[in-house]
């Protein structure tokens, strides 16, 4: 009868040091899994892309002139993972609203339908603060290139 009682606590012992030693040692690098795709990526991620970002202000009919003007300023944008070739760019427009975010994102130059969404997914994650008009947050309209280079 004790036997059956101690047979549960004898595999929950048991269990991790099994995991423990099946599993595989990646301590040596000879023994380290590599993907050609991901190091690839890794390097993609240390070239910062290039981008130059110009801010155009959207006209409202209710606004009467805008003497003291700020641009928007990019509190939170992360490069895009893009996988598009020497000579590839892709180019969007946005517009960043009042609340600082990023609203309908639009593709002008394409790279092709996966670099396109890749694109888009990120510049819709983007934060900025907004730009004033007079003091007040403004909407404004904005236009970005990646490329390669």
């Amino acid at each position: 009868m004790t036997s059956l009682r101690i047979w549960p606590l004898l595999w929950v012992i048991s269990l991790p040091a099994l995991c423990l030693a099946s599993a595989n040692d990646y301590s040596s690098p000879s023994l380290q899994p590599w993907s050609p795709s991901l190091a690839a990526r890794e390097q993609q991620l240390w070239k910062p892309a290039i981008r130059d970002a110009r801010f155009t202000g959207v006209p409202h009919t209710n606004v009467r002139s805008c003497e003291a003007s700020n641009p928007p300023e990019a509190l939170a944008t992360p490069n895009p993972l893009l996988d598009i070739g020497d000579l590839g760019k892709v180019t969007v427009s946005f517009i960043v609203g009042t609340d600082g975010k990023v609203h309908s994102p639009l593709i002008l130059v394409s790279a092709g339908q996966i670099e396109d969404r890749t694109v888009l997914e990120t510049v819709r994650s983007w934060r900025y603060r907004p730009a004033t008009c007079n003091g007040t947050p403004t909407e404004t309209e904005g236009k970005i290139e990646f490329s390669s280079r």
